[in-house]
């Protein structure tokens, strides 16, 4: 009898280290190339004619996002998944009044108390619409800026919508208009604030469609001294996932993505994750940032190796993130 009970925990725990974490139905959960490619081939589609904010391409792919969210059990965080707002481009020609709207869902945390404290992972959805024609072609499709942020916190909020495995409450926040200024993730920024939010730390995900040379951190955070969020997620993920990247900080990339609106409102450790470093992508705001430029390996990669980073952040007892003295 010993002998088999023995056998059995054996192979329990085998099983139990060699699987994902299951969804409701039984199926594992994983993050796969071809679920990213398959949101990427439509957000950076020419049928979405680059998705600059107030255009019928950008409320094409917010109607994209919200059937991904619905179907995957991410339920709108306001009354429907939209956050409205208006706003003035005073880089325009003729500035006029635009009609803008970011994409917010959540997920209920798994604990009685820390459910009612929130991450906030997000990406802009948004582009520049078109850019200086290239053989032909003068759509600005927005691949890696940044449909590939954007689907980063797609795929991680279905991960967690499906294994449920987060203590903490999730927000899934896609911005529009942050081409413009981060008129999107201000605006939602402030909204938040004045509903009283109880939130815990935010990450934007910016630029993720492309690998780092060999040698590097997978990936680098912008304001990496702002707080211990960087040495805590690489604690969690066992590896350094996100490293510090000295241009990040020479050229104030801090201020310059929809972190920042989150940093300076809810005063909470609010920074972006990027993969692009200047270096390995020569297409920013060009023409042929496009679909078939991804490295969807890669992008799979990144997702998977954020999970365990996240996992361990969202369901510590105590709130570990914290922003350093300056």
């Amino acid at each position: 009898m010993k002998k088999i009970i023995s056998i059995l925990t054996i192979t329990l725990l085998l099983t139990s280290c060699g699987t994902k974490p299951n969804g409701k139905d039984g199926e594992a959960i994983t993050i796969s190339q071809s679920s990213i490619q398959k949101s990427m081939e439509f957000l950076a589609s020419d049928e979405l004619n680059g998705r600059a904010t107030g255009t019928p391409g950008i409320e094409k792919a917010a109607v994209y996002i919200e059937n991904y969210l619905n179907e995957n059990g991410i339920k709108p965080y306001f009354e429907t998944y939209r956050d409205d707002f208006e706003f003035v481009n005073k880089r325009a020609e003729n500035p006029a009044p635009i009609q803008g709207f970011n994409i917010v869902g959540v997920i209920e945390g798994n604990d009685p108390k820390l459910k009612n404290e929130y991450i906030i992972l997000g990406g802009h959805y948004d582009h520049i619409g078109q850019g200086k024609e290239v053989d032909g072609d003068v759509i600005a499709n927005g691949a890696n800026d940044d449909a590939s942020g954007t689907i980063a916190a797609m795929e991680l909020g279905r991960y967690f919508a499906k294994t449920k495995t987060n203590k903490r409450s999730i927000l899934i926040t896609l911005y529009s208009a942050e081409e413009m200024g981060l008129k999107g993730s201000g605006h939602l920024a402030e909204r938040l604030k004045k509903e009283g939010i109880n939130a815990y730390t935010m990450i934007n995900f910016e630029m993720i469609g492309v690998p780092r040379a060999e040698g590097k951190p997978l990936a680098y955070m912008s304001g990496y001294n702002r707080s211990n969020f960087a040495p805590i997620l690489n604690q969690y993920a066992g590896e350094e996932v996100v490293g510090f990247f000295p241009k990040a900080q020479e050229m104030n990339l801090f201020f310059r993505s929809d972190n920042f609106p989150f940093y300076k409102e809810l005063e909470i450790p609010a920074h972006a994750i990027s993969t692009f470093d200047f270096t390995n992508f020569d297409y920013y705001h060009h023409v042929d940032d496009e679909a078939d430029k991804m490295d969807y390996v890669h992008m799979a990669n990144f997702m998977n190796k954020m999970i365990p980073a996240l996992e361990g952040m969202m369901n510590a007892p105590t709130k570990e993130v914290v922003l350093n003295e300056e």
